[in-house]
């Protein structure tokens, strides 16, 4: 394990994440608790959210349907109330599913809208005046280079996810004249466990890491530690962009 970075500026910070209880945002939780963070996170899996939290002493998990925005600000609510208002929000929260672009219904579509992008504004709209009120904070939602890529087999999903650099872009100026700063971090395929069961075959690796300019797999620590670069005040004057995690893709 290379020897990451400390950052003294999130030691004791109140950090809420949506979508913590596995993948990407599990290694999150875990990377803000061994800074000594006050983490929170919302979760529809309660049994793993539950385990995860009950790991670290000061890590808190509501379990909520990110889909239900009613639900959300209660999570929200609850989170403020264990560790108190949000210095930093992390818009983690989405689900891949392949589809085929033939057989999308309308119905389908919002769906996919409501669990890959809605949540994050109305998170966001949840925790910024706690933000406004504590005088700045950071909020890093989570892309994918896929849309960047032209990988197919997903348009509901690659269009949310364009979509948030759009929603980054403009918050960031609402919210940059309170000391609020709002970025996208930008993963390319990463090693998750939900991938390798369903998508990571010998073949298809192979195939990808030629494409990428580094030779070796992306794991969930990478794009951990982007978000934990973010959120500290070592990028305080960075906001507004696309941080990339994804070895050179193209």
């Amino acid at each position: 394990m290379p020897d990451f970075a400390t950052y003294p500026s999130l030691r004791g910070r109140s950090v809420m994440l949506t979508g913590g209880a596995s993948g990407i945002g599990a290694e999150i939780v875990s990377a803000f608790a061994a800074q000594g963070a006050r983490v929170g996170f919302l979760d529809i899996d309660a049994a793993r959210g539950a385990e995860l939290a009950g790991q670290y002493d000061d890590v808190h998990h509501v379990t909520c349907d990110l889909r239900d925005i009613a639900a959300l600000r209660g999570g929200f609510d609850a989170l403020r109330d264990r560790i108190g208002p949000a210095d930093v929000l992390v818009n983690n929260a989405a689900h891949d599913d392949r589809h085929d672009w033939r057989e999308v219904t309308p119905d389908y579509w919002d769906e996919r809208q409501a669990v890959n992008l809605r949540h994050i504004f109305f998170a966001i709209q949840a925790v910024a005046p706690d933000m406004i009120a504590n005088g700045g904070g950071s909020i890093v939602n989570m892309g994918s280079n896929s849309w960047w890529e032209a990988v197919g087999n997903f348009p509901a999903y690659a269009t949310a996810k364009a979509a948030v650099h759009g929603l980054t872009r403009t918050m960031a100026r609402d919210l940059g004249r309170h000391r609020i700063r709002v970025n996208t971090v930008v993963p390319g395929w990463i090693m998750t466990e939900r991938q390798k069961q369903l998508w990571v075959t010998e073949e298809a690796l192979a195939a990808h890491l030629q494409n990428q300019c580094l030779p070796d797999p992306i794991d969930p620590v990478h794009v951990a530690r982007m978000v934990l670069f973010l959120a500290s005040d070592d990028a305080m004057m960075c906001t507004a962009n696309n941080y990339m995690v994804e070895a050179g893709s193209i």
